[in-house]
């Protein structure tokens, strides 16, 4: 007799992540203890050797509740049990930037890089399931971001690899009781304070309840295709950009970009507001500040030219139109004749 359905569902992702890894590499799993990151660490450490990999466990304490630094302890031993050779516990210090759900992802992120590099190892697996997407495109629909925050979580993006994108927290949970594993229930995975429960407890079972059942998986697939889409997009601004863009890195700590409005204007909005985005990133804006509203006001200094004056947005970074050309620098940029 096979594995419980669940079990197999959850081995085969696992396997499929790691199917373009090198015999003798590391994986990680990172597993807080919640059903979702011990089905896939359970699954890690039945799938890495039958696959010629070595595998282990990171568990991140947050230290934002009394005792989390024993059940962190807790998850790194059930590391041998689980048949992972190696396992450690990442003790972390959450701040307050971006609002505490940013800041502790901040944070568990810095962690498990740190240790990933320490370790030496090619992946690190996230528990990531077709629900949290879900939840994530919402989040992305909210924020009225375009495309890419419409995409969601990728399937892989550096180090990071998410098996379980395409199952449900339903199959996390079955494959635990299967193996007798006994998920901890993050009681901040309950708490209405944060924006992502609310999308969980309250606005996916609204929307179930009004449209019928598979919004989730609804959702998960518009986010690949958005994904599909997203990535063509920025593949055609990215060969743009560098056609069309002129840096200048004449003082050491500015960086000018130039570009002709001509090779702007007849582009379609979703490529010409890619470059545009580009061009005040390697002036010197913040991508994580830099929202879609900065970029269609310098947009509109190609479409909509009215003799506006130097739009500014984030990181110091201004852009003015002058004799036909485009200018983004951190300080006001000279005429162009």
């Amino acid at each position: 007799m096979g594995p419980h359905p669940a079990v197999a569902d959850v081995r085969r992702a696992v396997r499929l992540a790691l199917g373009d890894l090198e015999p003798g590499a590391l994986v990680l799993a990172a597993c807080s203890g919640g059903a979702d990151s011990l089905a896939l660490a359970a699954a890690l450490g039945f799938t890495a050797p039958r696959a010629g990999l070595r595998a282990g466990l990171l568990s991140v304490d947050h230290g934002l509740q009394e005792g989390s630094g024993d059940r962190a302890g807790d998850v790194v031993r059930l590391a041998t049990g689980l048949g992972l050779d190696l396992a450690e516990a990442l003790p972390v210090s959450v701040g307050v930037s971006g609002g505490p759900e940013a800041a502790a992802r901040q944070a568990r992120y810095a962690a498990l890089s740190e240790a990933a590099e320490r370790l030496g190892a090619a992946a690190v697996l996230l528990g990531h399931t077709r629900d949290d997407q879900a939840e994530t495109v919402l989040l992305g629909l909210a924020r009225g971001s375009g495309t890419r925050s419409l995409a969601g979580m990728p399937a892989r993006a550096g180090i990071y690899r998410r098996p379980l994108l395409e199952l449900g927290r339903a199959t996390t949970v079955a494959a635990c009781a299967a193996l007798g594993l006994v998920p901890w229930d993050d009681p901040h995975n309950l708490d209405p304070r944060y924006t992502r429960v609310r999308v969980r407890e309250r606005l996916l079972p609204a929307l179930e309840g009004e449209l019928g059942p598979g919004v989730a998986e609804a959702l998960a697939r518009t986010a690949s295709l958005c994904r599909d889409d997203a990535d063509a997009l920025d593949a055609w601004a990215g060969e743009v950009y560098t056609r069309v863009a002129v840096r200048d890195c004449a003082l050491s700590d500015i960086t000018t970009v130039t570009v002709a409005v001509r090779d702007l204007e007849d582009l379609p909005a979703a490529v010409r507001r890619r470059v545009l985005r580009r061009a005040a990133i390697d002036a010197g804006a913040p991508p994580g500040t830099l929202a879609a509203s900065h970029v269609l006001q310098v947009d509109r200094l190609v479409t909509a030219w009215r003799g506006q004056r130097r739009v500014e947005v984030p990181g110091g970074v201004g852009a003015v139109r002058r004799y036909g050309t485009l200018i983004l620098a951190r300080q006001p940029a000279s005429p162009v004749s």
